[in-house]
């Protein structure tokens, strides 16, 4: 037989905070490292424990990083630049010689990573900023306004 709760003792609704995206890629990449070093030394990722509720959980961002990974939109490379300036939790500086090369694998890896965050909805910000000094150059041959021909 089954009891019935009494209304006095009915366990109070938790109140769910609305998930809060990331402002920018590297900020949720800072929090995923953060809380894995955390995870590592050994402390337990719990859920909706934070400040502020987030959209995902730190595996979340390390799978969409995977994934790119696998796709080979990021080498083995870039993902050690990641882990590196993100146990720092800081941007390699471009006005540094020694971080130069650094600075230019993090900005391919957080543009490469940019765009699966935001389709998941966890970063939800101002888009990352073209690279400077890139520019669209004219096909040689080709006449403007006109479409190739397809060979038959």
């Amino acid at each position: 037989m089954t009891s019935a709760p009494r209304p006095g003792h009915a366990p109070a609704p938790r109140l769910q905070a609305q998930a809060q995206p990331f402002r920018s890629v590297e900020e949720a990449w800072f929090w995923t490292m953060a809380a894995l070093v955390a995870r590592r030394d050994g402390a337990r990722i719990v859920s909706g424990a934070g400040l502020v509720s987030r959209p995902c959980e730190p595996d979340d961002v390390v799978k969409c990083l995977d994934r790119l990974y696998r796709q080979r939109r990021i080498e083995l490379l870039h993902v050690r630049i990641m882990r590196i300036w993100g146990e720092q939790q800081q941007v390699p500086d471009s006005r540094y010689p020694r971080e130069k090369a650094d600075w230019r694998l993090w900005r391919e890896a957080m543009s490469r990573l940019d765009w699966p965050l935001r389709v998941k909805g966890i970063v939800d910000g101002p888009a990352l900023p073209a690279p400077e000094g890139a520019e669209i150059l004219a096909f040689p041959g080709a006449i403007p306004g006109r479409l190739p021909e397809q060979p038959r």
